[in-house]
């Protein structure tokens, strides 16, 4: 004889076997760990119309993800809190301490991808740095906004979600470190950021590697720079970055600011020259002296696109000097930086730009 189980057995039952469907369900979501250190995406304005009129980095990690509930049909998801600063006093020992956590992380298994939030002034530097020192070929994606998440027409909602979502993508692995904002989806090697007060802000002279739009990437082109897995340079291997400065030059310049690097122990200064990476006259003497005393020289341009042609404008053979190609200044001195932990001459670190 079959005795009827009493309802609220059977309810309790059904409960317990949809619960454990979906911890099932969510533990079979790609794992990424979203590492945040602050920037415009955590910050917070007074009213809804302060869009430019902010502060950064107020916003823990742990409520920036609980207000976007829809990143939990993506992935599952950790978050870390590594600082809560504005990305203009992001320093080198800011960019060890995430890379190495970044490189850690990587390592899991457990792990599928990793996002970092990070503030817009400084993002294409730590991206770039990551893309060069971290060897993985996990997803590892850069994300912020141009507006707090308080503003009107808020970008770091949709700009988190879709990294998040890049993140936990198997076709996003292998391409380097990623940038996505906007839509698009950017090389952490090229992207620069190009205006201060408009959504669209990060663009790259060479076109987006690809869009995401609803959760779903489209891809159009590949990079080719050496990075991430296919790098020479270990996070692991690397305890302190040498003293590396960016001198801008212009028409009328004077030479205070090499000779005062100099003096200060520089290892490398970036010249952030005029048009093809141009030296004023009376800046190549101060400069082929600095040279002289062993500080690596090296000539990179102001202007947003294009590349330093080694030996026009300047006869970098003659006085020993390297080209940045197609860097901005501030990513040539990233570069600069992380090259001088193992080259030891001109030669050496001219190969370098040229590959990475």
């Amino acid at each position: 004889m079959r005795i009827a189980q009493p309802a609220h057995r059977w309810f309790a039952g059904l409960l317990l076997s949809a619960a454990s469907a979906l911890a099932l369900a969510q533990a079979a979501k790609p794992h990424v760990v979203v590492l945040a250190t602050g920037g415009t995406i955590a910050g917070a304005g007074a009213s809804t119309l302060n869009s430019v009129t902010y502060v950064a980095a107020k916003v823990p990690v742990e409520k920036l993800l609980a207000g976007l509930p829809e990143l939990a049909s993506v992935a599952r998801l950790t978050g870390e809190q590594v600082f809560q600063t504005a990305s203009e006093s992001f320093n080198n020992e800011h960019l060890l301490t995430l890379a190495r956590r970044v490189s850690a992380l990587t390592k899991q298994a457990d792990v599928d991808g990793i996002v970092i939030t990070h503030g817009t002034d400084t993002l294409e530097e730590t991206a770039y740095f990551l893309n060069l020192v971290v060897h993985s070929a996990k997803p590892i994606v850069v994300v912020g906004s141009m507006r707090p998440g308080t503003a009107l027409s808020a970008d770091g909602a949709l700009n988190l979600y879709n990294a998040v979502s890049v993140a936990a993508s198997q076709d996003a692995a292998g391409k380097g470190v990623l940038v996505t904002m906007n839509d698009e989806i950017q090389s952490g090697r090229d992207v620069a950021k190009s205006i201060n007060i408009k959504t669209e802000a990060f663009k790259s002279q060479w076109g987006p590697l690809g869009m995401v739009v609803e959760g779903r990437n489209y891809w159009f082109r590949a990079p080719v720079k050496r990075h991430t897995v296919h790098s020479e340079f270990d996070i692991d291997a690397i305890e302190t970055l040498p003293a590396v400065d960016i001198v801008y030059g212009y028409g009328n310049m004077n030479t205070t600011g090499i000779e005062a690097y100099g003096k200060a122990g520089v290892k490398a200064l970036i010249h952030a020259g005029t048009g093809n990476g141009s030296v004023a006259a009376q800046a190549v003497d101060a400069l082929k002296a600095l040279r002289a005393q062993g500080v690596q020289i090296v000539r990179s341009s102001r202007v947003p696109d294009g590349f330093v042609l080694r030996n026009a404008e300047q006869p970098d053979d003659k006085y020993d000097w390297v080209v940045a190609h197609d860097l901005r200044p501030q990513k040539a001195r990233i570069l600069a930086m992380v090259a001088l932990t193992k080259a030891r001459d001109s030669k050496e670190l001219q190969r370098i730009f040229w590959e990475y």
